[in-house]
């Protein structure tokens, strides 16, 4: 009996370990960052408060910032009573006080909790950055996320300056009066773009900023932010490229990346719908001298007309952003102006009747994103609209002020946590793909069997 009992342990394949709490992390008013020995980091998922281990958390990946959160303290668990506290000064240093630090998570991961913390000045609103959970432990940091994509197409270390600025000088001399490309250099090399770097390093997909109007006014937009409450991370392009400009920066890369992918609608432009004038145009020049090449849209999906134009003159593939599938949740982030949900359902359809390929830009944030709510709409959105790959991404916006932007129009159950959301859905359609790029049309349909780390003790997803 207890060698049969041996041989099922064994067919297991895993050994299950206690996970050890991770250490909590605070700063003090210099932006200095240090342990706080006693306590456990915390992660916060709207109401809910969970105590950073070693089982719900990853080593933080490489090209991920620690950022300290002014104007907030931190909540951390109490390791010796197991409860969690409200820490308003350095219980070590008492009358200094302690500030949160959250952690902005490299591509390629999702959040599965954020940063746990309490308002002190509730108009102070957070800039656009997502504010992972993240502690210390083994000697290194550990942050609460979720790797759904492990290709290194954003990796830093993958990005020398001086082979970008080497790259740049090429383009230089390839397209010397090329404006979209003059604008790609000041992404590369000011704003530290890693699309723009990967145009200039002949590497994955290209970006193609087209359009200087919006029809949404998102509210952690990026590129376009009305009054002085927060700042945008990057000006929009203030200028519409001629399809002949467009056609010459995605023909250069096109013709030296193999499986590449080129792509309007990125984060320095408004909705690339808009630009259809120019792109419609461009991508016959495109199609006029090749074949090869993944023509894809970063888009709002608003204009479901527009688009199906688009598909005729030879756009290959669309993403799609929400921050959720359901109508009102999806109006209070979008705000949009002159179109509606069902225009972006429209789209959707559209390009699935057309044999397009979609995915879908699912802006996450933990709390909402994996509330029984919006689980269930995602099934029932999914089962109706058969998209292709959801693309996985950390919404950028201040989440306290998110949870109440989303709770003022519907109402949210006990979050079930992102990791058994992410489960729920893939066991429901194994099919879905899960991803954080745009892939080219060479990998299509063949990224849904991969799987995808949860962490190295509870497997994968």
């Amino acid at each position: 009996m207890q060698q049969k009992q041996m041989q099922q342990k064994r067919r297991k394949g895993r050994v299950h370990h206690t996970p050890a709490p991770v250490t909590a992390l605070v700063a003090d008013a210099d932006g200095e960052i240090f342990e706080l020995e006693g306590y456990a980091a915390a992660g916060m998922a709207d109401g809910d408060l969970v105590p950073l281990t070693t089982r719900n958390t990853l080593p933080m990946p490489h090209g991920g910032e620690l950022m300290f959160l002014a104007h907030r303290r931190p909540v951390l668990f109490n390791i010796a009573t197991g409860a969690p506290e409200l820490i308003t000064e350095n219980p070590f240093a008492p009358g200094e006080p302690v500030y949160p630090v959250a952690a902005f998570n490299s591509p390629g991961y999702v959040n599965a909790y954020v940063c746990a913390y309490r308002e002190q000045e509730v108009d102070d609103i957070l800039p656009l950055f997502s504010y992972g959970a993240v502690g210390w432990q083994g000697g290194g940091f550990r942050s609460a996320v979720i790797c759904v994509d492990r290709e290194p197409r954003q990796d830093l270390r993958r990005m020398p300056r001086e082979k970008v600025v080497a790259g740049v000088r090429r383009m230089q001399r390839v397209m010397p009066e090329n404006r979209l490309r003059r604008h790609l250099e000041r992404c590369a090399l000011e704003y530290g773009c890693p699309a723009g770097k990967n145009f200039f390093l002949g590497r994955y997909e290209a970006p193609l900023p087209t359009s200087r109007a919006c029809n949404a006014r998102c509210l952690g937009c990026i590129s376009l932010q009305p009054g002085d409450a927060l700042s945008c991370s990057q000006e929009r392009i203030d200028f519409t490229p001629a399809p002949e400009e467009i056609a010459e920066v995605a023909l250069a890369h096109i013709r030296r990346v193999k499986h590449s992918v080129v792509s309007f609608g990125q984060g320095c432009e408004g909705d690339p719908l808009l630009a259809a004038g120019v792109i419609a145009p461009a991508i016959r020049l495109i199609r006029r001298e090749t074949d090869q090449g993944t023509i894809n849209m970063n888009t709002n999906a608003s204009l479901p007309e527009v688009l199906a134009g688009l598909f005729d003159a030879g756009l290959d593939s669309i993403r799609v952003s929400m921050n959720s599938v359901r109508e009102a949740c999806y109006h209070a982030y979008f705000r949009p102006k002159g179109y509606a949900f069902a225009d972006v359902l429209k789209s959707v359809d559209t390009a699935l009747a057309r044999g397009r390929y979609v995915a879908v830009n699912y802006l996450n944030c933990p709390g909402f994103t994996d509330s029984p709510e919006e689980v269930a709409a995602f099934m029932d959105f999914r089962r109706a609209h058969p998209v292709h790959l959801i693309q996985w991404r950390n919404l950028n916006y201040d989440p306290v002020q998110y949870w109440a932007a989303m709770n003022r129009v519907s109402a949210h159950g006990t979050p079930m946590g992102m990791r058994r959301a992410l489960r729920q859905i893939r066991r429901a359609f194994p099919d879905l793909e899960y991803g954080y790029f745009n892939p080219p049309r060479e990998r299509w349909g063949k990224r849904s069997g991969r799987r995808h780390e949860v962490d190295p003790g509870q497997g994968h997803l």
